[in-house]
């Protein structure tokens, strides 16, 4: 047991006088023992002062502080994102050459109509290449640039060299071409060099003769956010062709990027003959069929599916 210096002296004391008052000391000599109390309270009173000088200067106790009863504590936490929101509010330019055609549903047109874009910008640039370019190189920041090229004309893809540096910016992109084989070399190239894909080999179909069953798409991965969110689309199993001759363009996956084939005409075959593949992390899709060869019902649901992913993608990597 650890006992005080003060409790000590007083005990000294305590006993001193006891000492002075005991039956039998009668003749004592006083002065001696009133001595040698004087010593040990000075020793003591030296003691004490010794565990003051050694002992640690301790802190102040924190001030404590009670609330007011107005006062409330705030929890600061972060809003949740509304993704759904950010895409309905995107800045959008389209490029679909279909418009020209009053003889077909312009189905890039009709998605973004159903999809009830508010908030943002949307400029359809029809088949007009020039006012593409123009808005491409305004300064408006786009989310979103779309080239669906369907009509069997001369096409060069002049557009692909300033969509290079929008997807660089981590904008999204989404292009169906139907003759990539006429300037894969060009000024797409970039594009799907990052990507991970590169043509294949064309894609022809006879207006005699012609296999339905050899035009079939599958699914490469059936459970691929293209082909399940929002829209469940199954494969386009059967064409029915607008266009005779040429059908399209094979993909295979390229030796840099990150691109996966979604669709393609074999099973078996992940690396090659594709027709649907994404890239940039979800950001780029490459459809190289021609949207109006199959069932309306289907590829209206499957561009819907492009849109929503590639601008999901679009904002989670640019948040």
């Amino acid at each position: 047991m650890i006992r005080s210096p003060w409790f000590t002296a007083t005990l000294i004391l305590v006993l001193a006088a006891l000492a002075c008052s005991i039956p039998g000391m009668t003749g004592v000599d006083t002065g001696v023992v009133e001595t040698q109390v004087a010593l040990g309270i000075q020793q003591t009173g030296m003691a004490i002062q010794q565990m003051t000088l050694a002992a640690p200067t301790l802190p102040p106790p924190a001030e404590a502080y009670t609330l007011a009863p107005d006062e409330e504590v705030v929890a600061t936490t972060s809003a949740p994102v509304d993704m759904g929101a950010r895409i309905k509010a995107s800045n959008i330019l389209i490029y679909e050459d279909i418009v020209g055609d009053p003889s077909l549903l312009p189905i890039v047109t009709n998605t973004i109509n159903y999809m009830n874009f508010s908030g943002g910008k949307i400029v359809n640039a029809g088949d007009g290449l020039g006012r593409f370019k123009e808005h491409a190189n305004s300064a408006t920041k786009w989310d979103l640039m779309i080239v669906a090229s369907e009509v069997r004309s001369v096409f060069t893809g002049e557009m692909f060299e300033m969509m290079y540096d929008h997807i660089n910016s981590g904008g999204a992109v989404i292009i169906e071409v139907w003759d990539l084989d006429s300037f894969a070399n060009g000024k797409i190239a970039p594009i799907l060099s990052k990507c991970g894909v590169s043509f294949h080999r064309d894609w022809w179909r006879d207006k005699k003769g012609w296999d339905p069953f050899s035009y079939s798409i599958y699914w490469l991965d059936k459970f691929h956010p293209l082909l399940s969110t929002p829209n469940t689309v199954p494969a386009p199993s059967y064409p029915y062709p607008t266009w005779f001759g040429d059908a399209g363009d094979l993909l295979k996956l390229g030796s840099g990027g990150d691109a996966v084939l979604v669709g393609g005409l074999h099973l078996d075959r992940k690396s090659d003959y594709g027709v649907l593949a994404s890239c940039m992390g979800g950001r780029m899709v490459i459809q190289t069929f021609s949207s109006h060869d199959y069932k309306w019902d289907i590829i209206q649901p499957l561009w819907e599916n492009y849109i929503t992913d590639t601008l999901t993608k679009h904002y989670e990597y640019a948040p």
